[in-house]
């Protein structure tokens, strides 16, 4: 469900290259769904589909786990049923893996016909293979199915006028807080930086000893706050400057100030905050109370959920703004993810058909009422399958100015990795803001 990014240090690139695209239907050889680009039933479809008869669809996800396996088999299984003409391979792996295989072969004639695909930075770096469709005629081809997506989650898939995705589903990223704490304490929710630590303050004196809680073992929670610090604090034009890889150098003064207020915010989350992951942190402290505040993915709601008793009550808020921050305080860290078709697919007319029937109300729908995300279909969410706190969610996220990529989606992972690294050690007091900085300084050197 969330947005996992953490890193397989372990990995080595010849353990990718082993890695197969292997069917994740869990069924036999004999099922509809079967090993994309290997099998002889593969081979034989593609044949068929070159007559014109059948058609094979090879799609590419990176959904194993259930409740979203199990979501995509029923749908590719109606697709297959109500078109009886394709077969639909679909096969997926894990997060890291998936980032690690995608990249190997979208160079390559192995490119999956449909794949999935974050957006900004990394959706880019799967347009410079070459090897993706442009949608611009599909969106201008069918007005009444485009005008359902929802404009900003498109935009993330948008580079220089073309577009190259159709986002399936969007998210953001704001504080969640508890209303009775909040109430009971005649505390407001802050807009600006100064009002936060004030709150903080407050929740401390009342006997709170975490008023904000955090996993900071997991270093891609770490960089879901940082990437909104950076972007609140910069003046957009030096930050897209510096998150490109050919020229970014991060020398503005700026960037030591973010670190400052990060080790001031990580001062409230307590030390027990250094030795757990977020998961712990938001069903262990923030469900049961301990904590009043938590950074959280809309994403996160349905496992909230199921941690919460049933009279608690919780509110967003979104990152405050920094009274000397030159960014954008009313943009909304998250973003959308959807899917990517090759431009080497045999049948990108099938593909187009698939991708639109998918990424529907129907589809919609599905996503939310077995999945628990949004949808960025407008209308496929509603009272009728959604909870408040998601229509809440969606409203957010529609009022946003922009959507802010998460970090790793935004620079090198040379940059991010040492970036995080160095936050997780200024918790920890091993670190100072300067001198991670020096280091974030050599990471974005080596790469130009």
């Amino acid at each position: 469900m969330r947005h996992s990014l953490k890193k397989a240090a372990a990995l080595t690139m010849a353990a990718v290259m082993g890695l197969s695209l292997t069917a994740c239907g869990g069924g036999s050889a004999s099922d509809s769904q079967s090993t994309a680009g290997g099998d002889k039933k593969t081979e034989a479809a593609a044949s068929e589909g070159s007559s014109g008869d059948k058609v094979v669809i090879n799609f590419f996800h990176r959904w194993p786990n259930d409740p979203k396996n199990s979501m995509f088999k029923e749908l590719v299984d109606e697709y297959m049923a109500e078109n009886p003409n394709v077969t639909i391979n679909m096969d997926c792996i894990l997060n890291d893996q998936y980032k690690e295989k995608i990249r190997m072969v979208v160079s390559t004639d192995e490119i999956p016909d449909v794949f999935s695909s974050w957006s900004g930075t990394f959706a880019q770096e799967m347009i410079a293979s070459g090897n993706v469709m442009s949608l611009n005629e599909v969106y201008e081809g069918d007005s009444e199915w485009a005008s359902k997506i929802a404009p900003a989650s498109v935009d993330g898939f948008t580079f220089d006028g073309q577009t190259y995705g159709i986002p399936w589903s969007q998210d953001g990223k704001v504080f969640y807080y508890n209303k009775k704490i909040f109430a009971d304490n005649n505390i407001e929710i802050p807009k600006t930086w100064n009002e936060f630590i004030a709150v903080l303050d407050q929740l401390k004196a009342a006997g709170y000893e975490t008023p904000v809680v955090e996993g900071l073992a997991d270093n891609w929670a770490i960089l879901h706050y940082l990437g909104t610090m950076n972007q609140r604090m910069l003046d957009p034009e030096v930050l897209a400057k510096d998150y490109d890889a050919a020229a970014g150098e991060f020398t503005d003064p700026a960037y030591v100030e973010v670190l400052k207020k990060w080790q001031q915010l990580t001062s409230y989350m307590g030390d027990v905050c250094v030795a757990i992951d977020h998961e712990t942190a938001r069903n262990t402290y923030f469900a049961a109370g301990e904590a009043p505040i938590m950074y959280l993915q809309f994403a996160e709601i349905p496992m909230l959920e199921k941690s919460i008793p049933e009279d608690f009550e919780y509110g967003f808020f979104n990152f405050p703004a920094f009274e000397e921050g030159k960014g954008d305080a009313d943009g909304l860290t998250g973003a959308p993810e959807g899917f990517m078709i090759s431009n080497k697919a045999k049948n990108p007319e099938e593909c187009v058909k698939f991708l639109k029937w998918l990424v529907s109300k129907k589809g919609g729908e599905a996503l939310t009422t077995k999945c628990g995300d949004i949808s960025s279909v407008d209308g496929a969410v509603d009272e009728s399958n959604a909870l408040p706190s998601q229509l809440e969610a969606m409203d957010i996220i529609k009022s946003a100015s922009t959507l802010v990529p998460w970090f790793d989606n935004a620079c090198d992972a040379s940059v991010y990795t040492v970036y995080g690294q160095g936050a997780q050690a200024i918790a920890t007091g091993d670190e100072t803001p300067e001198s991670v900085m020096e280091q974030v300084k050599e990471a974005a050197a080596s790469l130009h």
